[in-house]
């Protein structure tokens, strides 16, 4: 991304329960930003990135991005959500379709994708993605009524790693646990020194659930937590949001 792009808001949206809602795009990367009401120049708040899977695209992801971003504004924090590579009208980067199919094929035989194929699918969106990410940091929290501190929120876990591990900025981290998490990453989660909340769906039917394990016990914080809940990946209980919740209120309040 450009570094000399400039923020642009394409609409903006009141809502009744208080949420202001802007579209924008930074450097041709469209985004959405949800700030609580609360939020003004005298009373800037902290902000959450939300992370959410590539290919699926902001608009599908909207039901669930706009509950996270509620349950953010509802603890006075504004959050942003990107588009991702490869989905919406962003182009893929040249070797994702292909390592998607490799995917698939592989899930469809009920075997472990290789490595290759998982560092086809995963590295080239950390490459691409974490730039684009500290971009729209460097923009809203320009803005008068962003504050930070920041947090990230969710996935893709090796997209989190890689913030978590680069950028001062990001004083929490609450991931959605993943086995696709490139073995030379292990290096970079040994670096997280930052507080970490990893959420695992026990029977997820998608994940290699050691290697969701072996990413956790890799990280270097000194505080973090592991929340296993039974059930499949769509599966996830409502208490475990509202425990990702405290978690965050714990760690952007007490520094906003």
């Amino acid at each position: 991304m450009n570094s000399t792009s400039e923020l642009q808001f394409t609409f903006e949206n009141r809502r009744d329960d208080g949420i202001v809602e802007r579209g924008f795009t930074l450097g041709g990367v469209p985004g959405i930003l949800w700030t609580p009401g609360s939020a003004s120049a005298s009373t800037p708040v902290p902000l959450i990135l939300l992370g959410h899977p590539s290919g699926i695209g902001l608009e599908r992801m909207r039901p669930r991005l706009d509950a996270r971003a509620r349950a953010a504004a509802e603890l006075g924090f504004a959050s942003a959500a990107l588009e991702m590579p490869g989905s919406g009208d962003r182009p893929a980067p040249p070797t994702l379709e292909s390592a998607r199919a490799d995917l698939w094929q592989a899930l469809d035989t009920g075997t472990r994708p290789s490595e290759d194929v998982i560092d086809r699918l995963v590295l080239p969106l950390v490459e691409q993605v974490v730039p684009e990410w500290q971009a729209v940091m460097d923009a809203l929290l320009a803005l008068p009524e962003v504050g930070g501190p920041v947090a990230y929120s969710g996935g893709v876990l090796a997209i989190g790693i890689r913030l978590a591990a680069i950028d001062p900025r990001i004083v929490a981290a609450g991931l959605f646990a993943g086995s696709y998490v490139p073995l030379r990453m292990f290096d970079e989660a040994r670096r997280i020194t930052i507080p970490v909340h990893v959420l695992l769906q026990w029977d997820d039917e998608g994940n290699d659930r050691q290697r969701a394990l072996d990413v956790f016990d890799a990280f270097g914080s000194a505080e973090k937590t592991l929340q296993a809940n039974l059930g499949g990946h769509t599966g996830v209980p409502a208490h475990a949001g509202e425990d990702a919740g405290r978690f965050f209120a714990r760690h952007l309040a007490a520094r906003g």
